[in-house]
């Protein structure tokens, strides 16, 4: 869902930047200054305000994504071939641009009662959540170790067909 509802203003930004002057750097522009605003958010609302973990609540990494998306426009100068090619390349970087800050949270740690279990785990298990349901607090359903398996190929694909689509509806919003 992430991908298919971030290429909105980066797909504007390029229509506009890409007519009105020329530049193939709309994409990555828009994605910049929003992980600029997102780091802000976190930092100020989550950590220094509600005390929330920054691991917790680290925005998503499109920055590889965006610069493939000017790219591509930059290559083949058409719209249509952008959300083609581009939108699919938006959404099938996603997960690997993220794997990198992702990829610490998979290691084995033994908890001190006995289990081995991943460091994801084990935040959600010491990471006392007030608001949170006790439902969602059940450690093998909600954590990061659900995302990666079979599930990852077939939603990326899905996110890229359909950020195409979204990616020309907002270039015609442009």
């Amino acid at each position: 869902l992430t991908p298919i509802l971030l290429i909105t203003f980066p797909a504007a930004t390029q229509y506009f930047m890409w007519e009105k002057m020329r530049l193939p750097i709309g994409a990555t522009f828009c994605v910049m200054t929003l992980h600029f605003g997102q780091w802000m958010n976190r930092v100020f609302n989550f950590y220094m305000w509600a005390w929330f973990p920054v691991n917790f609540v680290t925005p998503s990494l499109m920055i590889p994504s965006a610069i493939f998306l000017d790219v591509t426009l930059m290559m083949t100068g058409s719209y249509m071939f952008t959300a083609l090619f581009g939108g699919m390349g938006w959404s099938l970087l996603f997960y690997p641009a993220n794997w990198t800050w992702l990829a610490p949270f998979h290691l084995a740690v033994k908890h001190p009662s006995g289990p081995l279990m991943s460091i994801a785990d084990l935040m959600g298990m010491e990471y006392v959540r007030s608001a949170t349901p006790e439902y969602i607090r059940i450690i093998e359903r909600g954590t990061l170790r659900t995302f990666g398996r079979d599930v990852t190929p077939v939603s990326s694909f899905f996110a890229g067909f359909i950020s195409g689509i979204v990616y020309l509806w907002w270039v015609w919003m442009g």
